[in-house]
């Protein structure tokens, strides 16, 4: 990334890799650039080690920047605060800087390169004063994994920093990967003075480069998540040929005991936790459900033509509200040491607390913003979008798969929403380029996961919209472009299946008509199923439904005809809604694929019109 000349660094800021087996010139010339703007007090390299790790909670536990959990019902585990207006990601707040605004889109906010010198560049200078610099170098995917690739984020934040060492492999193993001339993503962050008016998350797509001021929240300040493994991630996979994707990874263990795997895409809050973690229900016995990621999945193809994945984090940095024993006991029972709780209420007896978790609320709770909250009252204890960030491995149905450098085999492609009414449980595209459009005009009623209204139905594509790096036109193009006949590593392509599920659809008296939860492996099995050409469908005017009887729903306790209500298409209710989807796509103009908007026609004269 071009910036202004900076001189020569300040000597007072040189920190050396000289306790790591390896130094990258161009590393080390970057955090001696940003430390000669940033001021810090020291710099500080992370080697991820326990004892660093001890080092820095303590410091954290003496400043108050966290609580410690009660160490019998939650063991190593900790509480943290955000500042009251740093909650949620700040979609509004976050640009992608390319040279051309069409490269970015109508649906990113763009900031040209010169915007960002200008504007926010200036934030970074002296930001860091009387503070420690923490050099955090990560890996995102397995170590050694042909998916792999390194990061380093520049931060002000130690609660950064032990986050990082849960959600990434980080420290020495990343500068070893790294090696003396690798390449790597760059991020920058500091908590600036936490003001919104200052706050801003810029994305260089063009540069493999990251700048975050003015957020701790850690949709905002971890850069390797969403930021890198998305936004960036995504650039450089169009460029190279594969997918990075807001997706779990799910493995689905037949009682033959063969295992086959899914990657599911939907809008943050609207259930992939509790999907990646499901359990079977006692009727599926022989069942068992692996789980390789929760968020994000990184694909590409492998030897035999077949799409292969890998979940790049390794934790889990989950929706704490809608997570209980009855929801999602695997991830009740991920969280139970080693964790970090941020913005859930707190107890009297030191444990993190949140208005659904269970049973009545205990005496003595304190709220997300630290002050005594008193049982019935019409605020929630925890806000709704406090979370929790624990080592993925510590998950009782992590997959043996997990760490495997070459990932896992993909059968099929599922994107869910949430629908109150129109769109059926479950349907299945009609071919690739069908399943491409489908996934292009997947919309759901949004959550508290971003900052803005609840509820409302917005257009998500691929459950990518606040994370696509680029033009999601050519986004769009490039999935069309994954699928297109032809050979990968020398083998004919096998692409999987695309599915669209919808949990959430209600009754005309506003109940749930599927029961969700570990039920949701009937649909799977269905899925599966036509995955290898079995299992019964009917044609319909927006793919493939079950047949009657083609979903297993023995020994289902649900609301007479639930399942037909479940299943049907209401044409004129997809007409209505399809000028709104058309108008969506006129916002890419001619970098619309030409192949969309054919099947978008092809459904409006199925639709009847």
């Amino acid at each position: 990334m071009l910036r202004p000349r900076l001189g020569i660094p300040l000597l007072f800021f040189h920190s050396r890799l000289s306790r790591f087996s390896r130094v990258n010139r161009a590393l080390q010339t970057w955090v001696d650039e940003v430390a000669s703007v940033t001021k810090p007090q020291r710099v500080v390299w992370c080697d991820g080690s326990d004892a660093e790790n001890e080092r820095l909670i303590a410091q954290m536990l003496a400043d108050e920047t966290l609580q410690k959990c009660n160490p019998e019902k939650f063991p190593n585990s900790y509480y943290h605060r955000s500042h009251p207006s740093d909650v949620a990601r700040t979609e509004h707040l976050t640009f992608i800087s390319t040279d051309k605004k069409e490269d970015a889109g109508p649906t990113n906010n763009w900031m040209s390169p010169e915007q960002a010198r200008e504007r926010v560049w200036p934030l970074f200078s002296n930001a860091m004063k009387g503070r420690t610099m923490y050099v955090v170098p990560y890996v995102m995917g397995p170590l050694g994994s042909p998916f792999s690739k390194v990061g380093i984020e520049i931060t002000d934040s130690a609660y950064v920093a032990i986050s990082m060492r849960i959600m990434t492999r980080m420290g020495k193993a990343a500068l070893d990967q790294l090696g003396d001339n690798g390449e790597f993503v760059k991020g920058l962050h500091s908590l600036g003075d936490l003001s919104p008016e200052r706050r801003f998350i810029v994305h260089f797509p063009q540069q493999n480069e990251i700048w975050s001021i003015g957020s701790g929240y850690g949709g905002n300040a971890l850069l390797g998540k969403k930021c890198f493994a998305l936004r960036i991630a995504g650039a450089q996979a169009r460029r190279e040929g594969w997918l990075a994707e807001h997706m779990l990874i799910l493995g689905i263990q037949e009682p033959s005991g063969e295992t086959h795997y899914v990657c599911a895409a939907f809008p943050s809050a609207c259930g992939k936790t509790n999907l990646a973690m499901l359990v079977p229900p006692a009727s599926f016995n022989g069942y068992k459900i692996f789980t390789v990621g929760d968020d994000i999945a990184w694909i590409r193809f492998g030897p035999d033509g077949r799409l292969w994945a890998v979940n790049p984090e390794a934790g889990f940095f989950g929706v704490a509200p809608g997570t209980s024993e009855k929801t999602n006991p695997n991830a009740m029972a991920t969280i139970r040491k080693n964790s970090i709780f941020t913005n859930t209420a707190f107890t009297s007896d030191g444990c993190p607390w949140w208005d659904d978790m269970g049973g009545d609320a205990p005496a003595g709770v304190t709220d997300w913003k630290g002050n005594k909250w008193i049982p019935g009252s019409p605020e929630k204890a925890a806000h709704p979008n406090s979370r929790f960030t624990a080592p993925a491995r510590q998950c009782p149905s992590i997959s043996p798969k997990f760490e495997d450098p070459l990932g896992v085999p993909i059968s099929a492609f599922i994107f869910g929403a949430r629908r109150a009414s129109l769109v059926p449980l479950v349907y299945e595209s009609f071919d690739w380029n069908h399943g491409v459009y489908v996934g292009s005009s997947v919309a759901s009623e949004t959550t508290a996961a971003a900052t803005g209204a609840v509820g409302v139905l917005r257009r998500d594509p691929f459950a990518m919209l606040p994370f696509c790096g680029y033009n999601m036109g050519d986004y769009f193009s490039h999935w069309l472009t994954m699928g297109a006949p032809g050979n990968a590593n020398g083998v004919a392509k096998k692409m999987p299946k695309v599915f669209h599920v919808n949990w959430f659809r209600k009754s005309a008296e506003g109940k749930f008509l599927w029961p969700g939860f570990g039920e949701n492996i009937r649909v799977l099995q269905w899925i599966l199923e036509r995955s290898r050409g079995k299992g019964t469908a009917v044609e319909s005017p927006i793919g493939y439904i079950p047949a009657k009887g083609g979903l297993n729903t023995a020994g289902l306790q649900m609301q007479p005809n639930a399942m037909d209500e479940l299943l049907r298409i209401d044409p004129k209710g997809w007409a209505a809604e399809a000028p709104q989807l058309t108008d969506f796509y006129n916002k890419f103009g001619d970098r619309l694929p030409a192949e969309i908007r054919r099947q978008h026609q092809m459904q409006m004269k199925r639709l009847g019109l």
